[in-house]
Formats: C-alpha cells, structure tokens, sequence
C-alpha cells in the first residue's frame, strides 16, 4: 500500500513573528496553497491510496471559508484516494470548528478524540484526534491492537518524549510506549522538524512541515511518501518547499554610524531563494534602530533584523568620573546591576544611555 504523510500545514497562519516586513505572510498563505497543490499531483501522478494528515492542517482561529473550500476542492480531484485527516492542537475538532460544519468530499475521514479504526483491504488505520487546543492523554496505554497479523496503522498528533512543560498538554506519548504496540507505522504531526531515518527499521515518523513557517525551523521541509509491502516498509522524504530561512551574523563592533551599517548589510549576497534574519552582535558604537534600518534595505530578502548588540562604552569606568555624565552612569549601573531586571528594561536601560551621552556631547 502507498501512501503520503504530511503534518503541519497551518493553513491561514498570520506568520505574526515571522517578518518585520507586512508582505511576507501573504506570500507564505500563498506558498502554502503552491506547495499544496503540488502534494495534490503528486497523489495523482503516483497513483497514492492514501493520505494521512496527521493534524494542524488549518488554523483554527484564522482560517477562512473560501481556505476550506480550497483544501475541499483538491481533496475531491482524487477521489480514488483514502484520506485520513486526526485534528491537532490548532485545528481541534471542537463544536464550531470546520471539521463539524463544512461538508467535506466523500473520501475524507475526520477523527475523533477517542482512538477509532478504519478497516481496509490493505490495513487497519487508526487515528485520534483532539477535541480542544489541549490534550493530556490520548488513551494510547490502554490501547491494544486487535488484529497484529494485518498491516497496523495509527495517525496522531503528538508531542514524543516531550521534556519541556509546555510540551505536556500536547499529548505526550513516549517512543518506547509506540513501539511497544506495535503499529507498523506511525504518523505523527505537532514537531516541525523532520525525524526519519535516525534508527534502524524506524516506523515512528514525524514528516517535518510541507513548508517552513519561521526562522526556528531550519532544515528541509516536505512530506513522507511510503510503501508497505506486507511488513516491509520503505520510505522517502520529498522536499516541497524551495525556500530556506538563513541566520546570518554581523559584527557591528567596527562599524560607526547607521549609514555604515546599511552599506554593510547592503552588501551582503543573498540568494534568490532565501529568506534572512541578520544577527547584530559586537559592541555598537551608536544607537541602532533596527526597524529604521529595515527601511533601508535593499534586498527584500532580508525580512528581519535581530539585535544582539551590546554598548561599547566602559560604564565602569565612566561611572568613577566627577560629572554629570558620570553621576548619571552610576545611576543607571546600578539599575542595570539589579538581578530582578528583565532583559527587556535591560535594553530599555541601554537605551537610555546611548540617548543621553548623545545629547552630553
């Protein structure tokens, strides 16, 4: 049986924190729909039977109808084709959600938050899905497979062997429990990052996203295409999206006005197929509005500038000095030396201090 497995979509994604720039979140909504739209041939062109969604395949809050009926317009171009969609913590299958009130094409099963199996000629395919943007436990301990002599198959969104707290309230499963059950594979969606291949025999996969959403998720994105023939499984990792989220670090420590900086950063080679967040480090010699700089890019492939400058001057020993200056310094040391001071009035602080010695001089 051949099938394709892709996770994450995030249909309608507002892109918030992804660019300073307000263009950019339409081109990704309108990557998202390309790279779609490409999965959808390939179903076709490959003769796929099925296809496993394995959650956040919209964006609950923001999704529009006209998306919807998008998705519901390439679902129904192959109709030959089983696709199996389990609801993740952005697209719960909750009361109001699209899931419950739009009429999706005949070839589409939702599911529901309690382990559900579908049986086909080739395999038993089960699936849960969430029913809130929380899930603490899915019933997977309590599971058992019915049937181990045919293919078993489990679509879910979770969060595997997840050590951070805010992890746990996305369904934590852990890889041993998994394996442990059986499945001859299984397609999870919540973790951008492609995991496949790392072992041996590996059945446990996350698929990455079709398309990278920000500048946290380095790295190849596509989707999963398998064959299981019998108990034998072969997988391949299909790269969808042609665009990569570079960091690129520049040192301002030698650089002495914001006119050098921008001739610097307009200098830079970037490729046609890149997206860049540019890192300030060293120490600045002057006051650097990163947002004014923005302005002045050239390139309209750097779509962010991150800060992590520090201020060139010796506070410490300006602060020793009998003057306005130094009084002021001390002052501000001392608010700066506080340990109950966020890194946010930290730079507020900083701030304050490259304003006044300007106006000192």
């Amino acid at each position: 049986m051949k099938f394709v497995h892709i996770a994450d979509m995030h249909f309608d994604s507002p892109f918030i924190n992804l660019s300073q720039k307000d263009t950019l979140g339409d081109l990704r909504r309108l990557e998202q729909r390309k790279v779609f739209k490409k999965i959808i041939e390939y179903i076709k062109e490959n003769d796929i039977e099925y296809f496993f969604i394995s959650g956040d395949l919209y964006e609950n809050q923001y999704v529009k109808l006209s998306t919807i009926e998008y998705i519901n317009s390439l679902f129904q171009e192959i109709p030959e084709t089983k696709i199996f969609i389990a609801p993740g913590n952005h697209d719960p299958l909750i009361k109001n959600s699209y899931y419950n009130k739009f009429k999706w094409s005949d070839n589409v099963k939702v599911f529901s938050s309690k382990i559900e199996k579908i049986e086909t000629e080739d395999a038993n395919i089960y699936g849960y899905g969430f029913d809130d943007f929380y899930c603490y436990d899915s019933g997977l301990k309590e599971f058992k497979l019915e049937n181990s002599e045919k293919l078993n198959i489990l679509i879910i969104h979770a969060s595997l062997d997840g050590g951070w707290d805010d992890e746990r309230v996305y369904n934590p499963i852990s890889s041993k429990l998994l394996k442990e059950k059986g499945f001859d594979y299984v397609a999870l969606g919540h973790i951008h990052k492609l995991d496949y291949n790392s072992y041996e025999g590996q059945k446990i996969i996350y698929p990455s996203s079709p398309i990278a959403l920000g500048f946290d998720e380095i790295g190849d994105h596509g989707m999963i295409v398998g064959n299981l023939e019998g108990k034998d499984l072969n997988l391949q990792f299909v790269k969808l999206d042609n665009e990569e989220f570079i960091k690129k670090e520049i040192d301002v420590t030698d650089v002495f006005s914001k006119e050098d900086l921008i001739e610097k950063i307009n200098s830079i080679n970037v490729k046609d197929n890149q997206y860049i967040e540019l890192i300030l480090i060293g120490n600045r010699n002057f006051e650097i509005n990163k947002y004014d700089i923005l302005k002045f890019i050239l390139n309209e492939r750097i779509i962010k500038i991150k800060d992590n400058t520090k201020i060139a001057y010796d506070l410490e020993k300006i602060a020793k000095e009998n003057t306005l200056k130094g009084i002021f310094t001390k002052q501000m040391l001392d608010k700066l030396k506080d340990e109950n001071i966020t890194d946010e009035e930290k730079e507020i602080i900083e701030k304050a201090i490259e304003i006044a010695y300007g106006a000192l001089e």
